[in-house]
């Protein structure tokens, strides 16, 4: 709940009464009394105080107009610029500053102007001389600039509150975004294999009773179960808060996922990137890496109706490519899904870039080439 603001009234209530009382006591220690001129400007001014919410350029004006004429008529001096200092507070802080500048240098001039007509002098029962005169705007000056600094800092550090704010919301929603990413590839692929292993199984089962092929396709479905099991509860953990979210599958996985893709009859060539990688090479590269990896055999198991892929992973000093090429029926007139536009952000947030296009024709189809660019990043 946000801070509650203390009623509109009680500040120029507070204020008419200091004006009022302090100025009565200053009256008598002059010898002099309070007329009633003096009585109703020492009212304005802390009345117009009421406008210091809603209009607080304005307010300042009017009140540095009220406290002139009583300084200029030469009431007793007191407490009556109360209200012009808290106006000129005011001012700046409610996004007035130009107003209570304006107002200081309208009273300096009203001052130096009265102060050029012959005869003129403070009058009866002020108890200071010409210095004070000249000294007041200068002292307006000065608590206008202090409040400027207040309002300056009070507005850093809004700012950095709000950037603080900005900040977190990004990185949780960056956060969303990956683990989305990461549920869809891992629920796509995981499924897709096993979604094949299964009609494997039940092929051999019913047609072709071969107990170990059948007890290898079974094998192959724990594996692949287990392995998103795993997966998924990493990701939800991080749901839960209970641990940091850092990439979980490097490139030396990349063989284990392969074999699943096998185990499902289809042909995978894989020429791994040559040893010693580039010392920039880290988890967030390979984790990009092999989910492109996974999201392309994915999409082939599911959609190509291909019988073999090559994939080739090149990390070299100046960036890292992939390339996984399929001899299935091409794209088509599909359009892309989830997975593939999950694959361009993840590229994308690494500054490389993602290209798919048809192969050329040949007898069992078009085929598919997904060619991934990485730049080289930061090393680790």
């Amino acid at each position: 709940m946000g801070r509650r603001r203390a009623p509109l009234a009680v500040l120029p209530v507070v204020v008419a009464v200091i004006e009022l009382v302090g100025s009565t006591v200053a009256a008598r220690h002059q010898g002099v009394g309070l007329p009633a001129g003096a009585i109703v400007l020492l009212l304005a001014g802390p009345a117009l105080l009421f406008l210091r919410r809603r209009a607080p350029g304005p307010a300042v004006a009017a009140i540095t107009l009220v406290d002139g004429a009583y300084l200029l008529a030469g009431y007793p001096w007191g407490p009556a610029l109360l209200s012009l200092a808290l106006g000129l507070v005011f001012s700046v802080l409610g996004r007035a500053r130009w107003w209570g500048w304006a107002s200081v240098a309208v009273l300096a001039a009203g001052f130096a102007v009265a102060g050029l007509v012959p005869g003129w002098a403070p009058g009866t029962g002020q108890a200071a001389g010409q210095g004070r005169w000249l000294a007041m705007p200068a002292w307006f000056a000065v608590i206008l600039l202090v409040t400027e600094l207040v309002r300056s800092r009070r507005d850093r550090a809004s700012e950095q509150r709000r950037i603080a704010r900005e900040q977190i919301a990004h990185r949780r929603d960056e956060e969303r975004l990956v683990l989305a990413r990461d549920i869809h590839d891992v629920v796509a692929h995981s499924l897709s294999m096993i979604n094949v292993q299964s009609s494997v199984a039940l092929h051999l089962g019913r047609r072709n009773p071969d107990p170990e092929a059948l007890l290898q396709a079974l094998a192959t479905i724990k594996a692949g179960s287990a392995s998103a099991l795993a997966e998924v509860r990493e990701v939800l953990a991080v749901l839960r808060q209970d641990a940091p979210r850092v990439p979980g599958q490097r490139l030396d996985a990349l063989a284990e996922l392969i074999d699943r893709v096998r185990s499902a009859g289809l042909e995978v060539g894989y020429t791994a990137p040559a040893r010693p990688w580039p010392a920039w090479v880290g988890e967030r590269t390979e984790n990009v890496l092999y989910r492109a990896v996974q999201e392309s055999l994915t999409n082939v198991v599911r959609h190509a109706q291909a019988t073999s892929v090559d994939i080739e992973v090149s990390l070299q000093e100046a960036g890292a490519r992939l390339r996984v090429a399929d001899d299935g029926r091409g794209r088509g007139e599909n359009g892309e899904g989830n997975g593939l536009r999950g694959l361009r952000e993840r590229v994308a947030a690494l500054g490389g870039t993602v290209s798919i296009e048809d192969a050329d024709a040949d007898a069992d189809g078009t085929g598919t080439i997904i060619t991934v660019t990485l730049p080289a990043q930061e090393a680790p």
